[in-house]
């Protein structure tokens, strides 16, 4: 909810100029400055700085596929894959690089210019990076753009998923610094942040987002977008997912976030990271397709699609189709 507060310097030239810097100096403030702003003036310079960077009217599809899940022994809150919490998730071992490939293809098929894995792991052996580095090359050969989240790296990892030709490594931050430990414990966000620089050393574009419902609080939300924009260098994807709460995890009861923080928390990540590309992750199964249309008009410019993500559902990509065509949007084809 929007709160009276003093403007900081940088939220008053925003409202002054329309102009947002590149910048790795975020103060705490700054970022609540822009959280605390009336609704339609946070859309309104999301929108004009959006245009600035982007194409308005083009969202970039990228589908994602679970090549090993379930088993994992971290104990990410959230998370219906962590072994030790009861859920309907039965564990898998690693899927063969043929049948990953020919799932590429039909993601092709449907639109998709990138194609992501994601493995329920703290981190990998060297044996199983050797099979991803297969599927990976096999994305490629497709001319698709190839993505992994696999869990912590070494810089020796990051090393030969680069010489594979992968495009993009996703690892999320999920939270605030603050928050971080009320979720996970089992590895600290100082770790995330070293994984995600090994990625960025070895030369892979950097997937790192956040997770909003957590029980976390506007400053919470501040936090995590602050950290993000405050790296080196900006996360070229920055997925922003809304909890989707699954039974038997220790946040399945946690209250749903309003549809307008989460279009706000989309909102300053435009305004923090400019040109990045915004993606909308987990949880658009349960947004109106009104919110949705708030996400792009605010700066998302990136979607999941395919009827499931990693073993939560997803819109049915028709709907998604559909509501590109109310909109006049189309997908980016990273070829173009």
């Amino acid at each position: 909810m929007s709160i009276a507060v003093a403007k900081p310097a940088f939220v008053q030239q925003l409202q002054a100029t329309g102009v947002s810097e590149i910048r790795h100096d975020w103060e705490r403030s700054e970022v609540e400055g822009l959280f605390n702003l009336a609704f339609a003036d946070l859309i309104f310079h999301a929108s004009s700085i959006h245009r600035k960077y982007h194409d308005p009217n083009k969202v970039q599809l990228s589908q994602l596929l679970s090549i090993k899940t379930g088993g994992c022994p971290e104990d990410c809150s959230y998370c219906p894959q962590a072994a030790r919490y009861d859920t309907d998730v039965t564990a898998s071992r690693l899927m063969a690089v043929s049948a990953v490939v020919e799932a590429a293809k039909a993601a092709k098929a449907a639109g998709a210019s990138r194609y992501c894995l994601g493995a329920a792991w703290r981190s990998p052996k060297d044996r199983d990076l050797e099979q991803v580095c297969d599927m990976v090359r096999g994305i490629k050969q497709e001319g698709m753009e190839a993505c992994v989240t696999l869990g912590m790296l070494t810089p020796s990892q990051t090393a030969k998923l680069k010489q594979a030709g992968l495009d993009y490594y996703n690892h999320n931050i999920d939270t605030s610094p603050e928050h971080y430990g009320d979720i996970i414990t089992t590895r600290t966000i100082e770790d995330r942040l070293n994984t995600i620089e090994n990625v960025r050393s070895a030369g892979i574009n950097v997937c790192s987002g956040g997770i909003v419902g957590l029980g976390e609080s506007q400053t919470d939300r501040a936090g995590m977008l602050q950290t993000l924009a405050n790296l080196p260098d900006h996360p070229e994807s920055v997925p922003i997912n809304q909890l989707v709460r699954v039974e038997g995890t220790p946040l399945s009861d946690t209250d749903s976030i309003d549809a307008f923080d989460f279009v706000r928390t989309i909102a300053v990540a435009r305004i923090l990271m400019p040109r990045s590309a915004v993606r909308l992750s987990a949880g658009r199964a349960e947004m109106a397709d009104e919110a949705q249309a708030l996400c792009f008009l605010a700066g998302a410019n990136s979607i999941f699609f395919g009827d499931k993500l990693l073993t939560t559902e997803n819109p049915q990509h028709e709907n998604d189709m559909r509501l590109f065509a109310r909109l006049g949007i189309t997908p980016l084809n990273h070829q173009q």
